[in-house]
């Protein structure tokens, strides 16, 4: 197993957690020295809150633990390709690398629609790795909605009024 395999399955921990909650499975781990010094999870419906990303929750925590906002020394590990919001957190924090578990092409903004991760026109750009344990990270998300439509169908079925005779 790879360094990156090792801290992608670390990632996907923290996506498995936010399954547990209801919540779309994202999770993300940052490194700094071989140790991970942040995590998070999706948690955006949990605590009604549209900030409350898996990137978001483990750059708080690694500032936290580094005692600085720039985290140049630090790997982000995480499950799906970052959205607009958290890629600009991304190079806000000076991280100098990604691994990606998987992409987003209806919203990711690290290749897929938007590349804010490699903008020249920032003062930093991120070296990125995609498709690091892709198939087990792709996998997560497609059970996840797949079991959600099956839900939503049984619930909106249970609330139909029935037909008149």
């Amino acid at each position: 197993m790879t360094t990156d395999e090792k801290y992608m399955k670390a990632a996907i921990k923290q996506a498995l957690k936010a399954m547990a909650l209801g919540e779309v499975p994202i999770g993300c781990v940052i490194v700094y020295e071989d140790k991970i010094i942040g995590r998070g999870y999706n948690r955006r419906n949990t605590d009604k809150n549209t900030l409350a990303h898996a990137e978001i929750t483990a750059i708080n925590k690694a500032s936290k633990k580094i005692g600085d906002w720039r985290l140049e020394d630090c790997t982000l590990y995480v499950t799906l390709e970052p959205c607009q919001m958290c890629a600009g957190a991304i190079v806000q924090a000076r991280i100098p690398r990604v691994v990606m578990g998987c992409m987003n092409p209806k919203a990711g903004c690290a290749g897929s629609i938007l590349n804010v991760l490699n903008m020249p026109e920032f003062n930093h750009q991120v070296d990125t790795t995609r498709g690091i344990l892709e198939e087990e990270c792709s996998r997560l998300l497609k059970t996840f909605f797949k079991d959600l439509r099956i839900r939503n169908k049984l619930e909106a079925g249970k609330s139909a009024p029935f037909a008149e005779e």
